[in-house]
């Protein structure tokens, strides 16, 4: 599937939209672009995520690749993220974000 020209540009504003304490999964944010799947947004956050909030992008679980758990786990608890028990993944119930049409 070829990817419009902008969907980079898309998935990093929307990543940077995302509220302190809050996350999208991968796949959440493609279905909300309505464009590519889980496996394009991680592209472009590995390309081009460093500039945005990166730790707020997670895997449908709430897992974070164990690269990246690291330095994720500090952001996560200066913005009290709700976190599973043992802090390995985020708690996708609490923590979901509902988006950017619902004024959160």
């Amino acid at each position: 599937m070829a990817l419009s020209e902008d969907f980079s540009e898309r998935v990093l504003s929307l990543v940077e939209r995302i509220p302190a304490g809050r996350v999208l999964p991968y796949g959440v944010i493609a279905g909300l672009l309505d464009e590519g799947g889980p496996r394009q947004v991680g592209h472009v956050m590995a390309m081009d995520g460093g500039g945005v909030p990166w730790w707020r992008v997670v895997r449908a679980d709430g897992s974070l690749p164990r690269c990246h758990l690291g330095q994720a786990q500090e952001h996560y608890r200066n913005e009290e993220t709700p976190m599973r028990p043992g802090g390995h993944a985020v708690d996708i119930g609490q923590a979901l974000w509902d988006g950017p049409y619902s004024g959160t």
